[in-house]
């Protein structure tokens, strides 16, 4: 997640607006680490792989220099995706057709939810 992108084989036009906020949330905090963390890795993996960061790269150095707790940031993405992924289905309902992304998961169904602060 957040290197790469299957439609955008170069760079995803939404990665500096969100790359340009992670930089102004940064120096308002006096807290450059995780900005400059982020566009190292970012160089390496272009450099290394051909691979340009996207959107979802920049967004945990958003999502910390705003305060949001770790914990949340798989649910706040999950969220931002809501639209796209309900636009998806009714795109395939409409056209009876199945749209990417082609999986179907073959894990462990059976498993049993333990709270956080029971886990070892």
């Amino acid at each position: 997640m957040g290197i790469g992108h299957r439609v955008y084989k170069t760079l995803d036009p939404r990665a500096p607006h969100l790359k340009k906020m992670a930089k102004i949330l940064s120096s308002k905090l006096g807290e450059s680490k995780w900005i400059e963390m982020s566009e190292r890795i970012a160089e390496i993996m272009l450099n290394e792989k051909h691979l340009h960061a996207n959107v979802d790269f920049y967004s945990a150095t958003v999502y910390y220099s705003l305060g949001i707790p770790i914990d949340l940031f798989t649910p706040i993405f999950a969220i931002a995706r809501t639209s796209g992924w309900t636009a998806h289905i009714l795109e395939q309902l409409a056209n009876n057709r199945l749209i990417r992304p082609m999986s179907e998961y073959d894990g462990v169904d059976d498993l049993k939810f333990v709270p956080i602060s029971n886990r070892s």
